[in-house]
């Protein structure tokens, strides 16, 4: 290839991703017709508060120890999509002091996966702040943080001029059927999930969006053994230093800008994090019967048939080779996170 014509490639493909982020904010800005404020407080933000944004569906359980978890961690101030939640979930978050509600009975699906609600509130609320998205499921574990937080690790960030902070979503299980482990609101899932694969996972470099691709877990193991490109992504850019002209362009996992996604790069130094996932808490069962039949959880949602259906046979994820949860210091033992170059 001669230079010129990898020059002009390469302005080829700045531009189509420069439009093809466009899209994504325009379908936010039109998601926001599809939103309705219950509780807003936004105003209640500092200048530097931490937000952290989520679309719920019936998460009640859930929510008490994931509004603890990261309140602990610092931050300031949360936002909320409830989709058509038909349990406790919105009444819960309208009471919460540092809680800002909207509902919405839209497709889930047809949101980019809640994606499109989310674009809008961080363009709306989002810009300059620190942003953490997460799902109900995911307790985000940091380097050092027994006794540092989300802002101590945002303020080295942006002394090193790092706009993005990575995490690995790790599943986590219990030792023995999934529906027989008993969980108790308020308390931490890690301690009824309290293994997870530390092995079998691959990492590959991907050109288009300049990204990490991870794969691998009890899921690829158990359910897409015979199809791994099916398996569930594991790499998510979380953490962002948002800009209204910032977007998701794959849940989490990918952002835009594509500079964003250099944060699994173990050349730079940086510090990655991990997600516990605890999606396999004891409702797992009926709850997979139940999105089956939604259809609103993949793009191509037969191929998933089978995975729901296994689920719902109440499965046993441990295996001989599990590994017990101890903490951020032996996850990144293990080579899933690293500290990096920040001392804590």
């Amino acid at each position: 290839m001669s230079v010129g014509h990898g020059w002009h490639s390469a302005l080829l493909a700045a531009y189509r991703m420069r439009w093809k982020r466009r899209r994504f904010l325009w379908r936010g800005l039109q998601a926001r017709h599809a939103l309705r404020v219950i509780a807003d407080r936004t105003d209640q933000r500092a200048t530097d508060s931490i937000l952290c944004l989520s679309t719920v569906r019936n998460e009640c359980r859930r929510l008490p120890y994931f509004l603890t978890h990261y309140r602990r961690l610092g931050v300031g101030h949360f936002l909320f999509v409830d989709n058509g939640s038909t349990d406790d979930t919105r009444a819960f978050l309208a009471e919460q002091p540092d809680v800002s509600l909207w509902i919405t009975g839209a497709s889930y699906k047809a949101a980019r996966f809640g994606v499109d609600w989310l674009t809008w509130l961080q363009i709306r609320y989002g810009h300059g702040h620190w942003c953490l998205t997460a799902d109900a499921d995911e307790l985000l574990v940091i380097p050092h943080m027994e006794h540092r937080g989300l802002g101590d690790l945002t303020a080295w960030l942006d002394a090193q001029g790092v706009p993005a902070f990575g995490a690995m979503m790790l599943d986590m299980y219990p030792n023995g059927p999934v529906a027989e482990q008993t969980y108790t609101v308020g308390d931490d899932p890690a301690r009824t999930l309290n293994w997870f694969d530390g092995w079998g996972y691959t990492w590959e470099r991907q050109l288009k969006y300049g990204n990490i691709s991870i794969r691998g877990g009890p899921r690829q193991r158990l359910f897409f053994a015979d199809c791994p490109d099916f398996a569930p992504h594991l790499h998510k850019v979380p953490l962002v230093r948002w800009n209204r002209r910032y977007a998701y362009a794959s849940s989490t996992h990918i952002a835009l800008p594509r500079r964003l996604n250099a944060v699994f790069d173990a050349r730079s130094g940086m510090p990655t994090g991990i997600f516990l996932h605890t999606k396999f808490l004891d409702e797992i069962v009926d709850k997979s019967v139940t999105e089956k039949t939604r259809g609103e959880h993949f793009t191509h949602a037969d191929r998933y048939d089978e995975y729901y259906d296994r689920l719902s046979e109440n499965p046993t994820l441990w295996h001989s080779e599990s590994e017990r949860y101890q903490g951020w210091q032996h996850l990144e033992t293990l080579g899933l996170m690293t500290r990096g170059n920040w001392s804590g």
